[in-house]
């Protein structure tokens, strides 16, 4: 009997059988041609719990903490090491109960309003449209403002956008001067109304297509070139029967985005805490947050239909993890902890936008500072950074780089019969033809072995940054703010145009090639 063919077999059995008990993340072969727009990485700020007040603003009279016209200077620079490109305000569902006009003028004439919504707080509008956009201003970003539509009139959101970006002579510039500022801020992000279909009028689909469009048409960018990007309040995560209806329904040249809203949430009603969740809890919230992958999928194949040039953007302007709040604090202020599983959400999250960049182009982590999945906290006069602030820092070299098209099979992370892909990658090439790939393993026990295959693409150096922990469950507390944060990652090896990768539990690296 010749025993060299079944030598030979069971060898490529062998081969074939490692070759499937790692996971593979191929660069193909292409030209590049999208770009991952910068505005994927953009933050949220709502009238929400200790968000805006006592989070971003301490008030032009404080002593103790150091600010900028009211503003903390340790959040400006902090923000700005994140190059955030745009920030949502002032909500939310707050900005359907918003009236722009209470929150301009001598602050100590401003009326006072009682935040409905959100903790049922007595708010003295100290911060307002001035203060935000002249924030923006210092942080270098664009600003994105939510219309109230809501509650608020057409004339109202009209009136809004000539008071902010109107240069010449008018009701609202002139009044712009009175209250100190002479050439307008030009914001082209504009949100017309917030989750219509619930918080903001409770509407059907068909109602608030017809209720977007007069506001749209009123909505003058005052340079008759569309330069406006009015952005229609989009679907509660999976009601695709709302993107159908409104992309059938509005004209083209009247929207600019789309929006989508998603969180990563156990169960909206047993959300779970923020640092003490079981494996169940973790696989589920993991879950949820690769659930975001299928929702962009499905509903960018329904826009696809109606805008098969993807003239408009898939805005995915609320996402991030939602749990309990933290014992002690005020339940309708949305304040919780922020561990590795943060980490791992913002890491799988932002690879999901970046490898479907050409629909999805804006997108909003809820939120920024002390609510949800913050990436800022604070306390009085202290600050810290939290997980998420750190992936996002990694991965702002995907701003505005241009996509590598990717492949990527992965071991799956299992729980009770159901599965999730492990690891989940993105690319992307940079201005200066630097590449850089990152990398993300959820799994809260196991190491993963990953191969990266360069294919035509040739490198000479290779370096990288790992953030990970101890433990699943550590954080960053104020007592010692710097627990979590990035390091230099060593578990990557370059040989014959693959990348061999031992990637820890829990954790997110970005690889820079060149």
């Amino acid at each position: 009997m010749n025993k060299k063919p079944l030598i030979a077999l069971l060898s490529l059995l062998i081969s074939s059988t490692t070759l499937w008990a790692q996971n593979l993340v191929k660069l193909l072969p292409g030209k590049d041609t999208i770009t991952i727009n910068k505005h994927i990485y953009g933050h949220f700020a709502e009238h929400l719990g200790r968000c805006i007040y006592d989070g971003i603003y301490v008030g032009e009279d404080n002593k103790t903490v150091p600010h900028t016209n009211g503003v903390r200077n340790d959040v400006i620079e902090a923000l700005k090491k994140l190059n955030i490109p745009n920030l949502r305000w002032p909500g939310g569902c707050f900005a359907d109960t918003y009236h722009w006009k209470d929150g301009i003028g001598p602050k100590g004439k401003r009326p006072s309003i009682v935040n409905t919504w959100w903790g049922g707080v007595t708010e003295n509008n100290s911060f307002g449209t001035h203060d935000f956009l002249n924030m923006c201003e210092l942080l270098g970003t664009e600003p994105y403002l939510a219309g109230n539509v809501g509650s608020g009139e057409v004339q109202e959101l009209a009136d809004w956008v000539q008071y902010v970006n109107f240069d010449g002579k008018s009701p609202m510039s002139d009044l712009r001067r009175e209250n100190g500022r002479d050439k307008p801020w030009k914001v082209k992000f504009w949100g017309v109304g917030n989750e219509a279909w619930g918080c903001g009028g409770n509407m059907t689909p068909e109602y608030y297509a017809d209720v977007y469009r007069k506001y749209a048409t009123f909505m003058s960018d005052w340079t008759n070139s569309g330069g406006l990007f009015r952005i229609a309040s989009g679907a509660n995560s999976d009601n695709y029967e709302w993107t159908e209806t409104l992309m059938k329904k509005i004209p083209k040249s009247l929207v600019k985005g789309l929006a989508l809203h998603h969180y990563a949430v156990i169960d909206w009603q047993k959300k779970g805490s923020a640092t003490m969740y079981t494996d169940e809890q973790y696989f589920k919230t993991m879950k949820s947050a690769w659930f975001m992958n299928e929702l962009v999928e499905k509903h960018s194949a329904i826009m696809d239909k109606y805008d098969p040039k993807k003239e408009i953007a898939l805005v995915v302007d609320e996402w991030g993890g939602w749990y309990e709040v933290e014992p002690g604090t005020n339940p309708g202020f949305l304040y919780q902890q922020n561990t590795m599983r943060d980490a791992m959400i913002a890491g799988m999250t932002l690879n999901i936008f970046n490898n479907h960049a050409e629909r999805v182009r804006m997108a909003n982590l809820a939120q920024t500072v002390n609510v949800l999945q913050a990436v800022i906290l604070t306390e009085g006069d202290k600050m810290l950074v939290t997980p998420t602030y750190h992936v996002l820092e990694m991965y702002k070299v995907h701003q505005d780089a241009r996509l590598v098209p990717i492949e990527v099979n992965s071991q799956e992370l299992s729980f009770n019969g159901e599965s999730i892909p492990a690891v989940s990658a993105s690319a992307s090439i940079a201005e200066d033809g630097n590449t850089h790939i990152s990398l993300v393993n959820i799994d809260p026990k196991n190491q993963q072995e990953i191969t990266i295959d360069l294919s035509d693409r040739k490198y000479k150096n290779l370096n990288g940054r790992l953030l990970t922990s101890k433990k699943l469950r550590d954080y960053n507390s104020f007592e010692n703010p710097g627990y979590i944060k990035p390091e230099i990652f060593k578990g990557a090896k370059m040989k014959n145009n693959q990348i061999s990768v031992t990637l820890p539990p829990f954790s997110v690296a970005v690889l820079a090639l060149n």
